[in-house]
């Protein structure tokens, strides 16, 4: 669980500018009880955040609120770099130029011991041995999975085995330095994960629906979803 001032902050900032959230809604994201939720949200109404609803209907906060600058501490900030250079180096043209513009924006915004703390930061994800073809691929899933289109690739399992798949990919998932796609396989009619090392190709095809059962929180519950 996150302390409870910062779990304060996320809630101000998930409600921002949002439709009505529930607290049900609110506890699922930060891994709390409704009753926590509830009782977060009525001290942060009382020390004059303006939250605007109520329990059982939903809450939402007025998106001209202003609230206090973020501040991180060196741990926060090393994580955050960490990351960054993660995605900047395996992540994908999309996500290394996200994660290079987040990490500079956060970065300014900071005090000079910190930025000077950032640059010197030991820790360190080189690009010696990245493969560029991969790099493609895993922009073009990005981009399929962001706009809901179906893509078709040959496909090698881990028997040696290839198979033509069209998949709905649903979400990019990080395994233990493997980058897979969950999806729904039309070949399998069942979800699968795919080794986007082990695809050939990318075709991108029409978009597929938003199709109840077939989300990427649907595929999320089944972790045996298995690797073919």
């Amino acid at each position: 669980m996150t302390r409870r001032a910062d779990r304060l902050f996320q809630i101000a900032e998930l409600l921002r500018g949002r439709r009505l959230t529930t607290a049900q809604q609110l506890a699922d994201w930060l891994s709390v009880s409704p009753r926590t939720v509830y009782r977060d949200v009525r001290d942060l109404q009382l020390s004059g955040v303006p939250i605007e609803g109520e329990a059982g209907i939903g809450y939402r906060l007025n998106r001209n609120a202003s609230l206090p600058p973020l501040t991180f501490t060196a741990e926060e900030l090393a994580a955050l770099a960490v990351g960054a250079r993660m995605l900047e180096t395996w992540g994908g043209a999309r996500f290394a130029g996200g994660a290079r513009s987040a990490l500079a924006k956060i970065a300014s915004a900071m005090p000079a011991d910190k930025r000077t703390a950032l640059d010197r930061l030991p820790v360190f994800a080189p690009s010696f041995h990245i493969d560029e073809t991969f790099c493609g691929k895993v922009d073009a899933i990005h981009q399929a999975v962001d706009t809901r289109h179906v893509v078709s690739f040959g496909y090698r399992d881990r028997l040696g085995a290839h198979t033509q798949r069209r998949v709905w990919p649903l979400g990019l998932v990080y395994w233990g330095g493997r980058w897979t796609i969950g999806a729904w396989c039309e070949l399998r009619d069942d979800f699968r994960t795919f080794d986007i090392a082990r695809m050939g190709d990318i075709t991108v095809h029409e978009q597929f629906p938003d199709m109840e059962g077939r989300r990427i929180a649907d595929y999320m519950r089944i972790a045996e979803a298995p690797m073919r």
